[in-house]
């Protein structure tokens, strides 16, 4: 009899081990089928019996970040940190929601966390990196920047950032490699060149936009943000011309432009 119940605990437990996997399935199925809604609420039951499941939390606090609730999804991230203050991911979730906020420092913090937990885990390098170009310490960036593209090489917006901290650091031919590559990787060659035109002349190199900004024109009379930044361009230069080509695209309604007149003052 004894060898009975305990033959019969066993299949109970396996039944019951079994039963919780596949009501996982169920709920990962949902996410997949970007059904968060009816995710969160599976979860929400799921997690009142297995209180601790770490991956469960997760994935709850993924799916409230998909339906843009911010605060849910940081309770959630913050309760996996509580429970487990090894959890990169959570951390790196932290991270991402500080950084859309604005809040680049605390944003970074969160991320140096995670990248010391998981330093192979390119979105969290990759992410780190654009904390580190907003706080301006941009040697650091760009070393992340290293890293990411090492995990990803062929992930175009990597080399953009790059650009931006070496650009910024003053490091005209790095910044232009950093950018070329950029252009290389980018399958919309007219996207790709206006990006690095943009970051170039952020960066202070007005020559270098100009060209990019031309050859856009070139391809595409009609780019109207192309018309106005090599407008802007021209104007910092002082070619009179570029008050004309920035008073024609603020005409044809960009924004830039009619936030630029300024500089023909």
């Amino acid at each position: 009899m004894k060898r009975f119940l305990h033959i019969l605990t066993i299949l109970l437990v396996v039944i019951g081990i079994s039963s919780c996997s596949n009501d996982f399935q169920k709920i990962e199925n949902l996410y997949q089928d970007e059904d968060y809604e009816a995710a969160i609420e599976e979860l929400d039951s799921y997690l009142f019996f297995h209180v601790t499941d770490l991956k469960a939390f997760h994935l709850r606090a993924r799916s409230y970040e998909e339906l843009g609730n911010i605060p849910m999804a940081k309770k959630d991230y913050e309760r996996i940190i509580a429970m487990d203050d090894e959890y990169a991911q959570a951390y790196a979730g932290m991270g991402k929601l500080i950084f859309e906020e604005g809040n680049y420092d605390l944003a970074e913090s969160y991320l140096l966390r995670a990248a010391s937990l998981d330093p192979k885990d390119f979105d969290i390098i990759y992410l780190l990196g654009r904390a580190q170009l907003m706080t301006e310490k941009y040697a650091s960036a760009e070393n992340f920047f290293k890293m990411a593209i090492e995990l990803n090489p062929e992930f175009p917006k990597v080399y953009f950032y790059e650009g931006m901290a070496r650009a910024m650091r003053g490091d005209v031919l790095g910044c232009a490699v950093s950018f070329n590559k950029y252009v290389q990787y980018e399958p919309d060659q007219i996207v790709g060149r206006y990006n690095r035109g943009f970051a170039l002349m952020r960066a202070g190199y007005i020559g270098y936009a100009l060209e990019d900004f031309e050859e856009i024109l070139r391809t595409n009379p009609n780019h109207v943000e192309a018309l106005a930044k090599k407008g802007y361009c021209l104007a910092k230069m002082g070619n009179p011309e570029g008050c004309q080509l920035l008073q024609e695209a603020a005409f044809k309604g960009s924004e830039y432009a009619q936030n630029q007149q300024e500089v023909c003052v």
